[in-house]
């Protein structure tokens, strides 16, 4: 019984001591989480004031410093281009579709809108099964990451003070934006690769689309991107980004976003690339882009912000708002390309059995002169000097053969890799002929169309404004409308079609001056109309001798070409002067605004990245001659194009093979008022056609890089072959874009007019007269 009792009390001491040791434990156990619970509110609270290191502080929230495009606008309302360190461009949120936001959600934070910038159910989750079952980054924390971790450490302890950071400013972020405007910044921030950061360059580059036009397929697969850009990468990774997106698309129809049969129709369509890289090099007028970046230096010397700082084109987020029009540029960039490819071909076939080719009619040392002046011009003598080599050891190096890529029209993407010495391809080079073209609105000065050569990439000099040229006949109206001013002269006034000497010592010449008309064609009485459509040199001579040379100049000068450096000798006439583009087309403009000169303009305003108007083009305006003077030179440029040198615009189809396949696009068969001058200086170096309807003046330059490479022929290298086709295809293309509204009215007559412009006594002579080249004799 004792024995008994013994062991019962044994027993109760036992289940006592289990207890005790239950509570110990239960205590410990809650002392411990207790302690892991004050823990993470210490290191919470350590970190937020800074303790592993600085946070950002409340204005570096509300303002995240970040690299911003520039972005160049075209008049329609298209990104040109862009200036950038990172090509972004922020847009709002209202410019994000909904299929945009519900993808990103239903991927990344299902729970988006219930937590506040931490995911507690998601958190554990995460704990508990490692990561298994999906990570616990909420969206807030994932931009808070690209705002503010520079760089993700390797270390696990370094990672973890990261991460803790990370949830601190998420919880910041939710307290001062709104759920929209995380998501937004979140969009704006992403870096898509591929020069794409952000949603609005993604969308731009992988779909040539502004984010707000993108598809529900379209949106998952860059939502599917923001996984990791570079593993999910488009051009690398078609395979991986569909099943990406896929993905995306199943994440999507869990959610309710879609329905399941929609869910499985556009998992099965392809990814539909539209790839728009954005690079300096690439895209739409990038000639004039280049043009903008010199503009917005020049601006930014003179324009500091209100800190005294200056603006960075590069990040400031600026937008160019611009005069080009987007279509009338890609129009103008496909009349260049379509012409140049054709007109090359046929250059490399005339040049098969051309010892000297590129060049004509020089002689070998004059060869090896341009060659050397080249060589010492190149990226590669540069590059070399910088680099301390001696110019043995450089003229050695552009011997020797080298893998490279050049250009080439008949190549894909304009490209071809292949092996040759430096001086090789200098050469290879030179046999490419340039062109240009600028179109303006003559009542404004807005340029709506600026291509400055034939490839920017390869050829960065631009013809439009920094190249000058001679401009062979197409400085004759000039001279034509001085005297109309100056003595009101009428295009159905006539003159002796004889050899006229100006002599020694008059205009300061040193010996007498007699141009000469190609062909030896003389005689008779010929109408001032007649004359410039035929381009008869003498006529041209006569003229400028009866009203000098001296106001000539005063008078282009007023219509903005400079003058500073122009002999006021009567060969100017003939059009020696070197001239650019960009002058032709705003002295042109001249005579189709009614007399007016109104300076081209490119840059309507200039606005920082909050709307504000930094800049506004105010227009240059002056009047240069009488509405009357600029009616009849138009009536007589009329004449040019209806029964001259330009011709070929009206004209029925005549055969031959120069028609056939070197005029790309005849016949034109324009029926609509035209009024234009073709021009060809000597030896066929250079081919002009300038050509104006009532709201638009366009003008085109073609030729080589040095003017010995050249045609050989005037058939072939007259402005009439070499330029005018540009113009017609671009006019062409321009008319039929009802949207445009490019006239195809007469040009507005003067309410007074004295001058007789109809010439019926003059029987027009309708067949094609081929511009001679100028002869030009100093």
């Amino acid at each position: 019984m004792a024995k008994k009792q013994a062991t019962k009390s044994t027993g109760k001491k036992k289940s006592k001591k289990q207890k005790d040791d239950v509570s110990r434990h239960i205590k410990t156990f809650w002392k411990l989480f207790g302690a892991f619970v004050l823990l993470i509110i210490l290191v919470f609270l350590f970190a937020s004031w800074g303790l592993f290191g600085s946070l950002p502080d409340e204005t570096s929230l509300e303002n995240p410093e970040k690299n911003l495009a520039t972005e160049i606008i075209s008049t329609d309302g298209t990104t040109l281009g862009k200036f950038y360190k990172e090509n972004r461009t922020p847009v709002k949120y209202e410019e994000l579709p909904d299929h945009l936001i519900n993808a990103l959600i239903a991927t990344e934070d299902a729970r988006y809108y219930n937590h506040s910038g931490i995911d507690a159910k998601g958190t554990v989750r995460a704990a508990v099964f490692l990561g298994s079952r999906g990570g616990a980054s909420t969206i807030s924390q994932q931009l808070s990451k690209l705002f503010f971790t520079e760089q993700v450490s390797d270390n696990k302890l370094e990672r973890g003070i990261q991460k803790i950071k990370e949830w601190i400013i998420a919880t910041r972020l939710e307290r001062r934006y709104t759920k929209e405007e995380i998501l937004t910044m979140y969009f704006n921030e992403y870096d898509f690769l591929n020069q794409a950061v952000g949603i609005e360059s993604a969308a731009s580059i992988y779909f040539n689309k502004n984010p707000s036009e993108l598809t529900t397929v379209e949106s998952a697969m860059l939502v599917g991107m923001f996984k990791n850009s570079s593993l999910y990468n488009p051009l690398r990774n078609p395979e991986g980004v569909k099943n990406r997106r896929n993905v995306v698309l199943s994440q999507m129809e869990k959610y309710d976003y879609i329905t399941e049969s929609v869910k499985d129709s556009l998992q099965a369509l392809p990814l539909n690339i539209k790839y728009t890289p954005q690079g300096h090099d690439e895209g739409i007028a990038t000639y004039f882009r280049e043009y903008v970046r010199a503009f917005m230096a020049d601006w930014i010397k003179e324009n500091p912000k209100t800190d005294g700082s200056s603006y960075n084109i590069y990040s400031d987020g600026l937008k160019v708002y611009t005069t080009i029009d987007s279509k009338m540029q890609e129009y103008a960039e496909q009349a260049v390309d379509m012409h140049m490819k054709n007109l090359q071909n046929e250059f490399d076939r005339q040049n098969k059995n051309n010892k000297t080719a590129p060049f004509r009619d020089i002689n070998k040392e004059e060869t090896e002169q341009i060659m050397k002046s080249a060589m010492r011009r190149s990226d590669r003598w540069r590059d070399m000097k910088r680099q301390g080599k001696d110019e043995k050891e450089i003229i050695a190096s552009f011997k020797k053969k080298t893998p490279m890529r050049v250009f080439s029209w008949t190549a894909k993407n304009n490209s071809i890799d292949t092996t040759m010495t430096p001086m090789d391809s200098i050469r290879y080079y030179k046999k490419f002929l340039r062109s240009s073209l600028m179109s303006m609105t003559p009542q404004t000065g807005e340029v709506k169309a600026w291509v400055g050569g034939i490839n920017y990439k390869n050829f960065k000099y631009d013809m439009v404004k920094t190249g000058q040229r001679q401009i062979g006949s197409t400085f004759k109206p000039f001279v034509y409308a001085t005297a109309i001013d100056q003595m009101h002269m009428s295009p159905c006034d006539t003159l002796p079609n004889t050899q006229y000497t100006i002599e020694a010592g008059k205009y300061g010449l040193l010996k007498p001056w007699t141009p000469r008309n190609s062909g030896g064609d003389y005689g008779g009485m010929v109408s001032l109309k007649e004359a410039l459509a035929k381009s008869i040199n003498t006529v041209t001579a006569r003229l400028i001798d009866r009203v000098g040379p001296r106001p000539v100049i005063e008078l282009i000068s007023k219509m903005g070409v400079d003058t500073e450096n122009m002999p006021a000798a009567p060969s100017i006439a003939l059009g020696t002067p070197d001239v650019s583009l960009y002058e032709m087309v705003g002295a042109y403009s001249v005579f189709a605004n009614e007399g007016v000169y109104v300076k081209p303009t490119l840059i309507q305003r200039i606005e920082d990245k909050n709307g504000t108007v930094l800049y506004q083009n105010v227009p240059e305006t002056k009047d240069v001659i009488s509405d009357e003077t600029a009616y009849v030179t138009v009536s007589l440029m009329q004449g040019v194009v209806q029964s001259g040198s330009g011709s070929r615009l009206r004209g029925t189809w005549r055969g031959g093979r120069l028609y056939e396949e070197i005029i790309t696009g005849y016949p034109y068969d324009f029926k609509n008022p035209i009024a234009g001058k073709t021009g060809t200086t000597q030896n066929n170096s250079d081919g002009w056609f300038m050509g104006m309807v009532p709201n638009l003046v366009t003008g085109v330059w073609v030729g080589g890089e040095d003017r010995a490479t050249h045609f050989g022929s005037i058939t072939y290298g007259q402005g009439a072959t070499m330029a005018l086709p540009i113009w017609a295809i671009y006019m062409k293309k321009c008319l039929a874009d009802e949207e445009l509204n490019v006239s195809d009215e007469d040009f507005k007559r003067p309410s007074k007019l004295s001058i007789e412009t109809n010439c019926s006594k003059w029987k027009e002579n309708t067949e094609d007269t081929e511009e001679v080249p100028d002869e030009f004799d100093f």
